[in-house]
Order: C-alpha cells, then structure tokens, then sequence
C-alpha cells in the first residue's frame, strides 16, 4: 500500500514548525530520518502524535547506539514512529554527550517508552528525565556499566578455559 504521506511533506512540516531544533534530515533506502536537538525531542514527538493531518500514533522503537569518536555525540537515542492511517514510518535521532547523556522521557506520550527506555538505560547508560522507573531491565542491579558501550573489549583475554581452537582460531 502507497503511503499518503509524503517525506518531502512530512520534512518540510518539522522544519516549518520547529525550525532549527531540526538539524538534519536524509531519506536512506527512502525510510525519512530526522536529527532534531535533543532538548527539543519531547514536544517535537508530541507535536507528531498530535497533528490530525500525520496520524503518527505508533511507537515502533526506541534504542541507542554509541559512537566513541564523535566528540560530544557520543551516543545517539533512535526513535522509530510510525502512522498505520497513512502508512507512514519515521526515524528521529537525537545526539547526547559522554559527559550527560541524558534526554527527556516520552513516557508520558507513549505508555510503551517505559521499558525501550529502561532497556536503552540498561545497556548504554542514557538517563530518561522523568521517567518513573528508570532501572535496569535484562542486566543484574548490581552491574556497575553498561555493556553495549564500546568501550569495553569483545573478549576477556585472562580467561583460561577458554580454548580458540574451538572458535576456529
């Protein structure tokens, strides 16, 4: 089914209505992705969800990924949103630093942010202002990092029971 949204439209509403909270904005493999300011996340999301005319209703996703060499970026908090009425699907990405990664919660918009934010928490060590619960969900409380940050090895190289032959090295 043909989406009865356009990116073109759907890019040029953001902008009109928030203006330079918009960063970026491309259309890889023709899925529309945003960079907005992440201070601006939360009313910008709203304002989807809000606006009759979109009818982006749907939270897919919300997830992090960390990227170490960019200084004052280094972790980005991905959000997938979706219209089922218009067949529409939207990407924003908001960027944090090391230094405070923190970003507003939406829980307050969509009920199903709680445990993607919990989750992007747990394995990357982003806070969620405001969210109600935001504790670890999959990892152990008494885990002192986050494990999908890049900043740890792949292998522990103490381990003695481990044999490479098996691992085809």
């Amino acid at each position: 089914m043909q989406s009865k949204l356009s990116n073109t439209a759907v890019s040029d509403a953001l902008k009109a209505e928030f203006g330079a909270a918009i960063l970026s904005s491309e259309t890889p493999y023709g899925f529309l992705t945003v960079e907005v300011e992440p201070s601006k996340i939360h009313a910008l999301i709203n304002w989807l969800k809000q606006e009759e005319s979109l009818d982006i209703s749907f939270l897919t996703n919300i997830g992090g990924v960390h990227y170490p060499d960019q200084t004052e970026r280094e972790f980005a908090v991905v959000y997938h949103l979706q219209s089922m009425f218009n067949n529409f699907r939207i990407r924003l990405k908001a960027y944090v630093p090391l230094q405070n990664p923190e970003i507003d919660s939406i829980v307050d918009i969509y009920a199903g942010a709680n445990w993607m934010e919990r989750e992007t928490f747990d394995f990357y060590g982003i806070l969620f202002k405001g969210h109600p619960n935001l504790i670890r969900i999959l990892n152990e409380d008494s885990m002192d990092y986050h494990p999908m940050r890049k900043e740890y090895h792949l292998e522990d190289a103490t381990r003695e029971d481990k044999d490479d032959r098996f691992f085809g090295r």
